[in-house]
């Protein structure tokens, strides 16, 4: 759990700025497949363990303007095969973030989350490859099609939002999830419809 490690930087640094929550863990399997053990495992690391810093953290954080921003998924809310519990505990996740928000306002504290859609790292070709049985190359070529500003995310896209929220420019933003997506998620499926028609 990443409470002890919160705790123990309190003695050596005395405070804590901004508190980033990572943590996911799941077994990418049909729901009717899914063990209890699984169930409880990806809720454990993803939900349980956001809760468990963010009490450690908060006591580092007073009368700072501390910083919490939890990284969620587009599994939050698109439905993704063998993503289901993960994506469950993704917006409970998202679900915390605005209850947090609430709650740690008055102290100054924000708590914000991004939620990453499809980045070019070594987990998207794994999935392409292993999950659909795909040609990597092929697959994102369709990504980028239906991704309205058509390339894929970098680790650098996620990396700016989580600065700009962590930073004292973003003091007044709480709540709130960011979906990074090169605007993916806002194309309605009647749009599909309209691939390869030329504009009028």
């Amino acid at each position: 759990m990443a409470a002890p490690a919160i705790e123990r930087s309190g003695p050596v640094f005395g405070r804590l700025d901004v508190l980033v929550a990572n943590a996911a863990a799941t077994a990418f399997r049909p729901m009717l497949e899914q063990k209890p053990r699984n169930v409880e495992q990806t809720l454990a690391i993803t939900v349980r363990s956001f809760v468990a810093a963010v009490q450690a953290a908060v006591p580092l954080m007073a009368g700072s303007g501390g910083r919490i921003i939890a990284i969620s998924g587009i599994d939050s809310h698109q439905a993704m095969r063998g993503h289901g519990v993960l994506g469950a505990a993704k917006a409970a996740m998202e679900s915390l973030v605005r209850t947090f928000a609430l709650e740690l306002g008055p102290q100054g504290i924000t708590v914000n989350g991004v939620s990453p859609g499809v980045v070019g790292i070594d987990s998207l070709r794994l999935y392409v490859e292993r999950g659909f049985g795909l040609r990597y190359e092929e697959a994102v070529a369709r990504l980028v099609t239906a991704t309205p500003v058509r390339r894929l995310g970098t680790v650098e896209d996620v990396a700016g939002p989580i600065l700009f929220l962590a930073s004292d420019a973003a003091s007044f933003i709480t709540g709130e999830t960011i979906v990074i997506d090169g605007g993916r998620s806002i194309v309605s499926p009647m749009e599909r419809l309209a691939e390869g028609v030329p504009s009028r």
